[in-house]
């Protein structure tokens, strides 16, 4: 079945090249096409499209075809182009001629629009419970090691005196500006596009503020071309967030692998959560946050994937767009298990204390004791040169005692107003 089918065939190449992975991915918008379906439907009826005992009979099938998707039975059969046309052909079995009436005032364009637009909030909503859940662990653990010191680095290089607390905590903030940009694509998300049609409006008299409030969209996308316009739009929005919450999870499954290596040593993986090797018995391999940093490097292309199908496209509907389902759909379940994998063994990993009892870290105490010459009336420059001095002549050592007040340091790492940050974002 297809919705614009007017009796005439079509290539079988033509058509399997055409239809491509649609039924596979759309099986991901069976209950949103459900739900759109459902509130178009009462739209109808209210400005008399639909008679009154006809209303009743849609809403039943439709909640009994929301019923077998979610009990994993629904399927988009062979022959089918895709989940609206499945659903349409499923009511007219039930209803005979009543299920035909479901598409008046639509096109595939604004069905597909709701569709997603449904899914990606869901989803949205799922990433950030999961970023919730991390940030928790991330807080916790910040305040329980701040007290174990640990190297600090830049270039590669080691730096300063650092803290797993002040670790841990660093990536919790950084989910906080993680969460403000998911936040923001949720809400250009959240507006309906459903009257749209196929991007120039349509001449039945649609309410189309009735069908917003029945999907419990935020707002409208009033211009007609506007709403088309935003296919496309969307997923790079979407595309932007995930590929910044990857860079995060990226980087510290990246320090995770380096910090469990021996060389290292600063963190240890529970046994279960390693793997081995089928040549050295002594391996034990941080392969989940190996396939994490992968996983999280490739979803930092999304945004380039989205334009570059995107790119250049005029105005309107294009086919092209059918493709950004195969960029986004495995990503947000990529990024989803990433998130899960972080969560699940980011409270086992155990922390190595007293790692900076070895002399190969003395150095780290180059800037307190500059700033103790500072701090008895020593111009800084006299001060950094002197302590250069003694690092270059190996005279260097340092016995004096960590003060960091300010805020943010070691000594004060404002968890509290870190999660102050985070529940103000959330509440959005």
């Amino acid at each position: 079945m297809k919705l614009w089918d007017k009796n005439q065939s079509v290539n079988e190449l033509v058509e399997r090249f055409t239809i491509g992975r649609d039924p596979e991915f759309d099986l991901h918008l069976a209950r949103y096409d459900i739900e759109g379906s459902a509130a178009h439907v009462k739209m109808l009826a209210s400005i008399g499209l639909i008679d009154g005992d006809e209303l009743p009979l849609l809403v039943a099938g439709l909640e009994k075809l929301a019923g077998k998707v979610a009990a994993g039975e629904f399927a988009i059969e062979p022959g089918v182009e895709d989940v609206h046309s499945q659903v349409e052909l499923e009511l007219t079995r039930m209803l005979g001629d009543i299920g035909k009436k479901i598409h008046s005032g639509r096109s595939r364009n604004d069905q597909v629009l709701v569709d997603l637009r449904l899914f990606f909030r869901a989803e949205i909503r799922e990433i950030a419970d999961l970023i919730r859940q991390l940030f928790d662990i991330l807080t916790d653990r910040s305040e329980a090691s701040k007290d174990i010191l640990m190297p600090g680095y830049t270039h590669t290089q080691v730096a300063m005196v650092s803290s797993f607390g002040l670790w841990f905590g660093a990536y919790a903030e950084t989910l906080v500006d993680d969460l403000r940009l998911l936040n923001s694509v949720y809400d250009i998300i959240n507006q309906n596009p459903l009257g749209s049609a196929a991007g120039y409006g349509n001449s039945l008299p649609l309410n189309r503020k009735m069908t917003t409030e029945l999907l419990g969209f935020r707002d409208l996308n009033y211009n007609v071309i506007h709403a088309q316009m935003g296919r496309g739009k969307t997923e790079q929005f979407l595309a932007f967030a995930m590929a910044a919450l990857g860079g995060t999870l990226g980087k510290l499954a990246a320090d995770i692998c380096l910090f469990s290596s021996q060389n290292f040593g600063f963190l240890k993986l529970p046994d279960a959560y390693t793997t081995g090797s089928s040549i050295m018995p002594h391996k034990k391999n941080p392969d989940v946050f190996e396939l994490i940093r992968a996983k999280c490097n490739l979803l930092q292309t999304i945004p380039q994937r989205v334009f570059a199908v995107t790119a250049n496209l005029i105005s309107g509907y294009h086919r092209d767009f059918q493709l950004l389902k195969e960029q986004i759909f495995p990503a947000i379940t990529d990024l989803k298990d990433c998130l899960l994998l972080t969560i699940h063994c980011l409270p086992e990993i155990r922390l190595r204390e007293n790692i900076l009892d070895d002399d190969n870290y003395q150095l780290l105490y180059t800037v307190e004791a500059v700033n103790e010459e500072v701090l008895k009336g020593t111009p800084f420059r006299e001060a950094y040169k002197k302590i250069g001095l003694q690092v270059e002549n190996g005279a260097f050592a340092y016995h004096g005692k960590l003060h960091h007040t300010h805020e943010g340091s070691l000594g004060n790492l404002c968890t509290e107003e870190i999660r102050r940050k985070f529940l103000e974002v959330w509440r959005g």
